[in-house]
């Protein structure tokens, strides 16, 4: 699938279009992403600010597709653990952008090479238009080269 064909599907897939959650910008070579989440009624927290739970989902599969996608039908991608750090109370619209360079995909796939399970950490700053981090999101992902079907 290319790459503005799934930005569109995020931009109307439940989780993220009733939590506000908005893909502006998908590389085609999948290389980036940028993800917003503007404050509305309906997102907001008891305190008026950015629900914890969407500035997490926000951030939630990316790392994965773009690992996934980078690496190609070869490799088995998931994500693996996830951890959450709110710096700062988050009002506005906020952004999360992912950058994958080609370095760490060639890391991967040489470590994958001998069918062994890599386990990589990949960090996310949640910024408010400000700039200023709102929540510092860490996912772990995991990879490994499929392994050959057997014989029927």
């Amino acid at each position: 699938m290319k790459a503005s064909r799934l930005r569109l599907l995020f931009n109307v897939w439940p989780p993220f279009l009733f939590a506000g959650i908005r893909v502006t910008r998908l590389a085609d070579d999948f290389s980036h992403a940028r993800v917003e989440l503007r404050q509305r009624w309906y997102n907001r927290n008891y305190v008026g600010t950015h629900f914890g739970g969407s500035l997490f989902a926000m951030t939630d599969p990316f790392w994965m597709i773009l690992v996934m996608r980078r690496l190609g039908p070869g490799y088995l991608v998931w994500d693996q653990a996830g951890e959450v750090k709110f710096e700062k109370p988050g009002r506005g619209t906020v952004v999360a952008e992912f950058d994958l360079p080609e370095a760490v995909v060639e890391q991967l796939r040489a470590a994958a090479e001998d069918g062994s399970k890599v386990l990589h950490w990949f960090d996310t700053e949640v910024r408010d238009g400000e700039g200023h981090v709102v929540a510092r999101v860490r996912k772990q992902v995991y990879v490994r080269r499929k392994r050959p079907k057997p014989d029927a």
